[in-house]
């Protein structure tokens, strides 16, 4: 299946002053599994296909070797099968430091035969408390599924299999922060947190089933490489301009109608004195 990300992109990086051409879409060459003590592996010579693994002893993840400011990071998963009650499988951007900015997909697992909460957040300067979650319109466990945020100056895109479900603003304007200044890396894991993630803790990782094992495959990242304190990117380049569209818009609300189960924005018990501004 070929990536809409593409494969190659060019763009410039002030403090060498040249065009610099960047390729993505190996594991071997663009990320390192960085913990999991052997748990994550790629598993062909070209480099497409990463397992994740987790077991009582330890979960098991992966970063890009570079840092971006702004750009789209695609790829596509199969989650772990069967009771999945307590994992955590991720795909999501982060910065450093204590007041870091972050972008975040996670699959949270369920027991056999109830559905995966795909939940999605936004953190600027540290701060989070913008989830929405949707239950899938598909088996996440049966076959791989593409993934994908847009982040550009002026908003973050989250697409499921080339679908829109999100979209968060930049609504600096009234006040509210938006990921623009951290660079961020890529990142992937599977992890244990059956303390909060299925059913608010009520269901307990199996750990007789393990190993659990989720695949990835067809990464891809187009973006603005950070290097020496700068990063640079031509304007033309489609993501870095994207926006939705009425289409667009309305494949949005279509997604929040029929698959959203949580949104902060209607959350009147956890916003008493009134949902956040970026909701209005």
């Amino acid at each position: 299946m070929k990536s809409s990300c593409g494969t190659r992109f060019t763009f410039l990086v002030l403090f060498v002053a040249q065009s610099v051409c960047v390729y993505a879409g190996s594991f071997h060459k663009d990320v390192n599994i960085h913990w999991g003590g052997g748990r994550g592996k790629i598993q062909d010579n070209e480099g497409k296909l990463l397992s994740l693994s987790l077991d009582k002893s330890s979960g098991s993840g992966f970063q890009s070797n570079q840092e971006f400011l702004y750009g789209k990071a695609e790829v596509q998963m199969k989650l772990v099968p069967g009771n999945s009650a307590g994992t955590v499988t991720t795909f999501y951007l982060k910065s450093h430091g204590t007041t870091w900015d972050e972008v975040d997909f996670e699959f949270l697992g369920n027991i056999t035969g109830h559905p995966y909460t795909l939940h999605t957040n936004v953190y600027t300067k540290g701060l989070g408390d913008k989830e929405q979650q949707f239950h899938l319109w598909f088996d996440p466990t049966v076959g791989f599924h593409t993934y994908c945020i847009t982040w550009n100056p002026q908003r973050i895109i989250f697409t499921v299999d080339g679908i829109p479900i999100r979209e968060f603003k930049n609504s600096e304007s009234i006040g509210i922060h938006f990921p623009k200044s951290q660079p961020m890396r890529v990142y992937a894991s599977l992890w244990e947190a059956e303390h909060w993630a299925t059913r608010g803790g009520l269901e307990k990782t199996d750990w007789s089933k393990a190993p659990f094992t989720a695949f990835y495959r067809n990464y891809n990242v187009e973006g603005c490489v950070w290097a020496n304190g700068k990063s640079s990117c031509p304007r033309n380049s489609h993501w870095f301009t994207k926006k939705l569209g009425k289409g667009g818009m309305n494949k949005v609300k279509w997604a929040q109608r029929k698959y959203m189960v949580y949104n902060y924005c209607t959350d009147k018990k956890r916003f008493p004195q009134g949902v956040p501004a970026v909701c209005t």
